[in-house]
């Protein structure tokens, strides 16, 4: 196992040497699982990824695991065994943790199955392991920000994602790797480490919640929550082939976030299907009283969305520059993903969409603004590229701000108009599969991500093909202010008429 210092430790004891329906550990977990389940998860994925013994349970989906653990067929703590099993086993290849809170996770475990086995069950996140982004504040367990200004810090309270996931019952397995303080978008600029696409070692995970990504597809938790302020949840979910999900702007609660954008900022699920993000969302959206930017719309469950029928919904096609300069297998995959659409829906049309502000017009002056008491004294503790993208910023213009950011208030009040004649947008996320680690990792934002940070619109992101590498591609489904379940819908709808996302990554 590995402790709360990320060093190795064996805490877990024995599986073989416990007794479950008088069957060893290890046959039991075998046996609960089962040919037929891995199966379940697609033939790819039972032939491609390695599951050592005592790990079985961790390739389940959120949803799967935990109607387990309501029906009481499995424990959280069965659970929690099987993920930090495989952290031990696949995190010091892949880097995807900062912190692992093996312990704290175990003792949560048992107070869930007790509370389970007395009947006070909170709901479907009960039980559940969890991690989260190393930029959301959780109370005795350290929150760095991937930064050696913050490497010991350990925050009193917890972020209101944080609160909430406790609330729900979650197990918090740690802290996930980032680019340092969200800032970049090749998940390479960390104090801790470069991150590892699971697909392909040596290609880029994305960012900035490369390390979120990276989790979820390696079956080291079973969700994630990461934060996007220009793309960062979906860049991820699309190099990592996993479901990336930012809410409408102001749906989460950012308090206890470090912060990067006030403007901008959105937090949201990481997972391995639709129907898991969706019932991620259930818990963390809502009205936060003492987070500014926190809307007050009435919170829906989110999972009711999953079976909605969408062959009424009409499709715009975003237009130029979506789809301009894309790799020739991403456009491939696209246009079959498109297709797709098409039979499950009333049909597209072309969408042209205003010009977004340029996004760093805003998290440039904001981020400078967040970072500046630290600067004089503790300067030399930054990241040389993460430094120096904030000090550009040390002469921003004042003016320039003021009208960005009133451009962007224009902007979310008038793209309501773009869906009078559809219901959803579609548009590519990245333009090219995951590059290579020694190309430099992609670097920055994708526009056709961070144009939806500034519209403050819903975005998801789903599994639509693979590279002649074998590198995961991501769609886009984009939809009017607080029309998530539209969104989950039709992702739910093309989840079921694929199989992208049934497949694992070769580890």
């Amino acid at each position: 196992m590995v402790d709360a210092n990320n060093n190795v430790a064996d805490t877990a004891g024995s599986q073989d040497a416990v007794e479950t329906n008088g069957l060893p550990r290890r046959t039991f977990l075998l046996s609960s699982v089962g040919a037929g389940a891995l199966m379940g998860l697609g033939s790819t994925a039972a032939l491609a990824q390695s599951v050592a013994p005592g790990e079985e349970l961790a390739l389940l989906s959120l949803a799967e695991a935990s109607r387990r653990v309501r029906s009481g067929e499995v424990s959280p703590v069965e659970l929690t065994q099987a993920c930090l099993a495989r952290i031990e086993r696949l995190n010091p290849s892949l880097n995807a943790f900062i912190t692992v809170a093996g312990e704290p996770a175990l003792a949560s475990a048992m107070d869930a199955e007790n509370e389970i086995r007395a009947g006070r069950w909170r709901g479907p996140l009960h039980g559940i392991p969890i991690a989260l982004k190393d930029n959301m504040d959780t109370a005795g367990i350290r929150t760095t920000g991937a930064s050696a200004l913050f490497e010991n810090r350990v925050p009193e309270m917890d972020s209101e994602v944080a609160r909430r996931l406790k609330e729900a019952g979650s197990v918090l397995l740690g802290k996930l790797n980032l680019n340092e303080f969200a800032y970049g978008g090749s998940s390479s600029a960390t104090h801790f480490g470069t991150m590892h696409n699971p697909w392909s070692l040596d290609h880029a995970t994305g960012g900035s919640s490369g390390g979120s990504a990276v989790a979820v597809a390696a079956s080291l938790c079973f969700g994630a929550l990461g934060t996007d302020t220009a793309g960062s949840v979906r860049m991820p979910a699309s190099h990592c082939g996993i479901v990336g999900l930012k809410p409408t702007y102001g749906r989460v609660s950012t308090r206890g976030v470090m912060m990067l954008s006030w403007t901008l900022d959105h937090v949201g699920p990481m997972c391995r299907s639709v129907e898991d993000a969706a019932l991620m969302l259930n818990v963390i959206a809502g009205y936060d009283p003492l987070e500014p930017t926190a809307s007050r719309e009435d919170v829906p469950d989110y999972t009711q969305a999953l079976g909605m029928a969408t062959g009424s919904l009409r499709l715009g096609i975003a237009g130029a520059p979506y789809f301009d300069d894309l790799d020739a297998e991403v456009a491939s995959a696209l246009e079959s993903a498109i297709e797709v659409l098409r039979g499950l829906t009333a049909g597209t049309q072309g969408v042209e969409l205003p010009e977004a502000t340029n996004g760093g017009r805003l998290w440039g002056p904001e981020a400078y603004a967040y970072h500046l008491p630290y600067f004089s004294q503790s300067l030399e503790k930054y990241l040389p590229g993460t430094r120096a993208s904030l000090e550009r910023y040390a002469d921003a213009d004042a003016l320039d701000y003021v009208q960005a950011r009133r451009e962007v208030d224009l902007l979310r009040q008038s793209i309501g108009a773009v869906f009078e004649n559809v219901d959803l947008l579609i548009a590519p996320i990245m333009r090219t599969p995951a590059p290579l680690l020694a190309d430099g990792g992609g670097g920055g934002a994708s526009a056709n991500a961070s144009a939806f940070d500034v519209f403050g619109l819903p975005a998801i992101s789903v599994p639509c093909g693979f590279s002649s590498q074998g590198l995961p591609i991501g769609l886009q489904i984009i939809g009017a202010h607080f029309a998530e379940p539209t969104v989950l819908a039709l992702a739910a709808a093309f989840e079921r008429a694929t199989d992208w996302h049934e497949r694992r990554p070769p580890l």
